[in-house]
């Protein structure tokens, strides 16, 4: 586990990184997306690593790493913003969203070392298509939740969906990188 930590936080590094240079570029822009909005921008990247998987070509620069990498960063605003209230401003400064962002990841990290441990880290097992795979059910699952106002009857809520979501997106971002190495 302890590999997995450092690895893990190493990961997340490299994605709030990318969140933090693109909220000096753009600000908190993302803070417009409804919940479906968000869930929309997750689902066509998952849906275009699952294409360049089965077409085994891709036509576009982005690689598989910076879609898992955007599916991290999405993930982590979609629970922001269901945290943040709905009446408060858009703008937030650079700094409270890098703190937004920092403990949104730490509870995601949370939970991924109680169901590590609970598991036993059977995703070092998984295939990266899993993971694509799994992120689009899990993606299906949230449209779903929406379309009955938030409303689940035996069903974890949308972000707990989210943070199974990030956290799929980071171990296939250690896989690669071990597959790197």
């Amino acid at each position: 586990m302890t590999d997995t930590l450092t690895q893990y936080r190493a990961v997340v590094t490299q994605c709030k990184d990318l969140y933090v240079k693109k909220a000096s570029d753009y600000g908190t822009s993302w803070r417009v997306l409804r919940p479906i909005s968000i869930v929309d921008q997750i689902y066509i990247k998952a849906w275009r690593i699952r294409q360049i998987q089965e077409k085994r070509e891709q036509k576009i620069g982005d690689s598989i790493e910076s879609e898992f990498i955007g599916i991290v960063n999405y993930g982590i605003i979609a629970v922001i913003q269901s945290a943040i209230p709905a009446d408060a401003p858009v703008d937030l400064t650079a700094d409270e969203a890098k703190q937004w962002y920092e403990v949104k990841a730490k509870e995601i990290e949370d939970l991924m070392q109680q169901k590590n441990h609970d598991y036993g880290e059977a995703w070092r097992e998984l295939s990266q298509e899993s993971f694509a795979d799994l992120i689009l059910v899990k993606l299906l699952r949230i449209k779903q939740i929406i379309a009955n106002d938030g409303q689940v009857k035996v069903s974890e809520g949308a972000d707990a969906n989210f943070h199974d979501i990030v956290n799929y997106a980071i171990f296939a971002l250690i896989k690669m990188s071990e597959a790197k190495a």
